[in-house]
């Protein structure tokens, strides 16, 4: 299964300024096997795993001089670590700060040896030890984006297809009902990849289910990594309570039960910290960045992955392979969601990517489901489930920011452009990709 990840390793790999890397993520979208991959490509490779090899913590916690750390790692696992040679993988970091902490030192006295590292729950470790500014690069990583759902069953051609299509000119009849339907099947078998892989050997649905399941249970058995005890009831409500929220504007209030905003604002930090889950906040949109001018009272809810989310929910997600058409039409703010988890995908591969929409006011109907930085302008995104004929609040935004050359509607029609507005199909988020993803893209189609 190739990843965008492959080829942002490979670059860094041959970078000529080349710094430590932290590889950043969720649990289980890939990172670690992304990382192993890489070391495929070295004559050799050494992979420290700090949850399942306690002793090696020690090896860091003496000082931080580089040359010592490799001297010890070295004779711990039996094989030379050679600058240009090996590539020191230091797995489930967070489990071990000063480790963290060394990595700035082998930028600074050892800038020959390439050191990944990663950890599926290293931010919060960060949050305490911080990142060494300037010493440390970081690679973001997120479940299998639709173009990379497509790769990994054996449609290039269609991405291809989708990458060199004209805005506004429709895109043939055939390859539009099938790039639909693909959708569709991404919407029930997700990005995690592990429910693609079990998809892609038994082409069973079922199989690709049960995954999602065995996804949120180890997602809860995390919580005892992190939280405080009394957080942990706060914790399994909103994992199971946030699905419901999809798409809305989020009230702690409307969380069931009789729950306060000061128990559960720090256990939903928690989740989005973990990056389970991610928020959508409010911007007035009135220039770059987007976040120059944020409510933080509104924001929306996505989870990582649409499929997971649905599966919590305890839909059915084999409705998406028997009448897409009509799960188009039920599950509307799945669909944005899935909008949302594509930008995400497709943003800066190494730094943080941040989600906006936009409200008129406290009290108006008119919001926009995403404000994106494109070329440099803000550009207004609405998701459709269907068609989604009214465009309204598009329109209320462009009038009110004038400087905003265009809105962009993803829906089930084909492509056009009417006025403003650029009518792409669900299929096609993946042509907003940032640069950097898009040089990826390419290379993984060859």
């Amino acid at each position: 299964m190739k990843r965008l990840l492959d080829w942002h390793l490979a670059q860094w790999k041959q970078a000529g300024h080349r710094k430590p890397l932290l590889v950043r993520g969720a649990r289980q979208v890939g990172k670690t096997y992304g990382v192993r991959r890489l070391g495929e490509s070295f004559p050799h490779m050494v992979e420290v795993n700090f949850e399942r090899k306690k002793e090696a913590c020690r090896v860091f916690e003496k000082d931080l001089v580089p040359a010592r750390i490799v001297e010890e790692l070295s004779v711990l696992h039996g094989q030379q670590i050679v600058p240009g040679k090996t590539l020191l993988f230091l797995d489930e970091i967070q489990e071990c700060p000063s480790a963290i902490q060394a990595l700035r030192y082998f930028y600074e006295e050892m800038p020959g040896l390439h050191v990944a590292a990663a950890g599926s729950l290293l931010d919060f470790a960060l949050e305490k030890t911080g990142l060494p500014v300037g010493r440390v690069e970081s690679l973001y990583v997120y479940p299998l984006s639709f173009a990379e759902f497509l790769i990994a069953i054996g449609e290039r051609p269609l991405v291809r297809a989708i990458l060199e299509q004209t805005p506004g000119a429709a895109m043939a009849p055939a390859i539009h009902s099938k790039a639909l339907d693909l959708v569709g099947q991404y919407l029930a078998i997700g990005g995690m990849p592990e429910a693609v892989s079990r998809w892609q050997e038994s082409q069973s649905a079922l199989d690709a289910f049960s995954v999602h399941l065995q996804l949120a249970e180890t997602y809860q058995q995390d919580f005892q990594k992190y939280a405080k005890r009394h957080q942990m009831k706060y914790l399994d409500l909103l994992l199971s309570e946030i699905p419901r929220h999809v798409g809305q504007q989020f009230k702690y209030r409307g969380i069931h039960g009789e729950y306060k905003k000061r128990e559960l604002a720090p256990c939903l930090d928690l989740l989005c910290l973990a990056n389970v889950v991610h928020k959508v906040q409010h911007s007035a949109g009135n220039g770059l960045p987007l976040g120059a001018e944020t409510n933080a009272d509104w924001f929306k809810l996505i989870f990582l992955d649409t499929a997971l989310c649905q599966a919590i929910l305890g839909l059915d997600l084999g409705a998406w392979f028997l009448d897409p058409n009509k799960a188009f039409a039920n599950q509307g703010v799945i669909v944005e969601a899935f909008v949302g988890q594509e930008i995400l995908c497709y943003s800066a591969p190494n730094r943080r990517a941040n989600l906006y929409f936009w409200k008129a006011d406290a009290g108006g109907q008119a919001e926009v489901d995403y404000l994106i930085d494109h070329a440099n302008r803000v550009i207004p995104i609405e998701a459709k489930s269907r068609d989604g004929r009214t465009l309204k609040s598009v329109h209320r935004f462009l009038e009110k920011h004038p400087d905003a050359p265009y809105g962009i509607r993803f829906s089930t029609l084909d492509y056009s452009i009417y006025g403003k507005i650029d009518s792409r199909p669900l299929y096609s988020v993946m042509s907003l990709a940032h640069p950097e993803q898009l040089a990826s893209l390419q290379a993984l189609l060859g």
